[in-house]
Order: structure tokens, then sequence, then C-alpha cells
């Protein structure tokens, strides 16, 4: 379910439907239903798995690492040094970007773009353990 997930920009909406779907999965795995009243808390730690959402994170997290990690003139870097053009925006909010959506993770927990260069040290800031 999360095959590309780090280049998505996930809105509130649609990761509430994929920790849904993935809640609905782990029930069906343990034989349980939302009647026998089980927390999705203990079904996660009967299965020994972690909350879709921080998994995305670290998927996330992951790949701008390795992007950094690049060289300069890699394709996948030059797209960052593109100049945008100004253009007139439609009315409403601004949709998220994936760019935005890394500096919010950042700021979460309190770092710098600057850390993934050093790929220890990233590892062991951005890697979210299984609970088991």
């Amino acid at each position: 379910m999360l095959y590309g997930s780090e280049c998505w920009a996930v809105k509130q909406q649609q990761l509430h439907k994929m920790n849904v779907a993935d809640m609905r999965m782990l029930r069906w795995m343990c034989g349980k239903t939302r009647k026998d009243r089980i927390k999705n808390i203990e079904i996660q730690i009967q299965v020994g798995v972690a909350p879709i959402d921080t998994k995305i994170r670290e998927g996330r997290l992951r790949w701008f690492g390795h992007l950094q990690r690049r060289l300069t003139n890699a394709p996948t870097r030059k797209l960052d040094s593109i100049e945008t053009v100004e253009i007139r925006r439609g009315r409403g909010r601004p949709k998220l970007t994936w760019d935005a959506l890394i500096m919010r993770d950042l700021n979460g927990l309190k770092s710098s773009p600057s850390i993934a260069l050093n790929r220890a040290q990233w590892k062991s800031l951005i890697h979210v353990a299984d609970p088991s």
C-alpha cells in the first residue's frame, strides 16, 4: 500500500483513508472485528507494526536523504535549482508541495536538511521502530 509513497504530498484526508484501510487489514489478519472493541494501538502492537503515517514520513525523509546525498549535477538534484516562473495563482489555499511537507517533517523532528549528508546520523534520526 505504501509503494511510491516517498514522493507523495499526502493530505490529511488521504492519510486518514490509508489508516482506515490499514487497520481493516490488520484486524482481518488477527481475526478481530470492530465489534470486539479492541483499540487500534493494541492491534498494531499485537501484529508488530508501526502506524502508517509514521512509516510514510520515514519513507519520505529517507528518499529526501538520498536526494541530498546525490551529486549536484545529477538530474534529480538539477530539479531543485530550476527557477519557477511567477504565474497568477487561483483562488483558495495553495496546493501542498512535497518540499513544504519535507520542511514540516524536519521542523517536527527539530532538524535541518544539512544532517541528511551524514547518512548514519540521518538514519538514526528518521527511523521508526516497529513495536514488538
